[in-house]
């Protein structure tokens, strides 16, 4: 990310909503120079653990909380016309702001992950622009992509030029969102900062992208232990300490299918194969079966790996499942950073 920064020119912060374990935030500031908040507890975070401003987005700022977010923020994106003429006049003179705009495609073949879906609520369509943007409307935004290679944002920016061009003339920053896999295993790094660089070399704009997947791709097992096995019409069920509801969701929603360590995707590559199910009463608190080359028994552990992005900022309390303690290993050795307990789960409810 740092290599891409300084080849592109542009700027690259972390999106919260992807990745918000702040006790790593030390590692991150030297190399990402800050954060993108969609909320005023992330703005919060972004400037007592980053140590500086936030870039928020949210899809709706409430009345109540607006003078402080904004204290909060360097940059502020609106998501409608109607939020920004509420709004406007108490924006401070220092802080740049921008209107998010809705480009209409995306690569995004999940429904629930799509921003650019049917009469999606995210974003201005180029049907809804006015003739000029406001004095003090800066900037540009969106966020169409998910883990997408620098293709699909290719893509994208073709499609904002054939509805937005005027605007890029009349702005003096676009921020691109997230979604940009760029930390991944192929990912044609040499492309992603091609198009960065023509872009804002073309428009004469601050580029500013805010991953958060890519952030902490291929980072943090989560490490399981199986309690019990169950077997319903010849199908077995290992069940572990953990909730695929609670602890990962991604898995059930997106659907995201890990890696389980020394476990095989593919049930036929193994001599067993066993569905993985969760300690919630959800009944579809499972995946599909793996393959395992022995049998599974309580006690057995299991490593779910590259569990960071997307799963410690979703949990929930749902059954009063236990969360897992956070740690961090450092030159090899393991150092507890947080562990959770009845507190932690009694604080939720009053």
């Amino acid at each position: 990310m740092k290599e891409v920064q300084e080849r592109s020119g542009a700027k690259i912060i972390l999106a919260f909503k992807g990745f918000a374990m702040w006790s790593a935030f030390p590692l991150i500031r030297e190399y990402l120079g800050g954060a993108t908040a969609s909320s005023l507890h992330e703005a919060r975070l972004c400037v007592e653990e980053m140590g500086v401003a936030s870039h928020t987005y949210m899809v709706a700022y409430p009345p109540r909380e607006f003078q402080q977010i904004a204290g909060l923020s360097s940059h502020m994106t609106f998501n409608s016309w109607s939020q920004w003429m509420q709004f406007s006049d108490q924006v401070p003179d220092e802080v740049s702001c921008a209107i998010r705009v809705n480009p209409g495609w995306s690569d995004v073949d999940t429904d629930l992950y799509n921003p650019a879906g049917l009469n999606s609520r995210l974003g201005v369509s180029s049907q809804d622009m006015p003739d000029e943007l406001p004095a003090k409307i800066e900037g540009l935004h969106f966020h169409v992509l998910c883990e997408s290679n620098s293709y699909a944002l290719e893509k994208v920016l073709k499609q904002l030029e054939s509805g937005f061009e005027k605007f890029l003339h009349q702005i003096k920053w676009l921020n691109m969102g997230g979604g940009h896999l760029m930390t991944s295993e192929g990912y044609d790094v040499d492309h992603l900062v091609t198009l960065l660089k023509a872009f804002r070399e073309k428009y004469n704009l601050d580029i500013i992208l805010e991953p958060g997947s890519a952030v902490a791709w291929q980072t943090g097992d989560l490490h399981a232990t199986v309690l019990d096995v169950v077997e319903r019409g010849g199908v077995k069920t290992a069940i572990a300490d953990i909730s695929f509801t609670c602890h990962m969701p991604d898995c059930l929603e997106m659907p995201y299918r890990p890696v389980i360590t020394d476990a095989h995707q593919d049930t036929g590559q193994g001599k067993y194969a066993y569905r993985i199910g969760g300690v919630s009463c959800l009944a579809g608190d499972f995946l599909e079966a793996y393959g395992f080359d022995q049998e599974l028994k309580p006690g057995d552990p299991l490593i779910f790996e590259d569990m960071m992005h997307y799963t410690m900022v979703k949990t929930t309390v749902f059954n009063g499942v236990q969360h897992p303690a956070i740690g961090v290993v450092r030159n090899g050795e393991f150092e507890l950073v947080r562990e959770f307990g009845y507190q932690d789960y009694k604080s939720r409810l009053s």
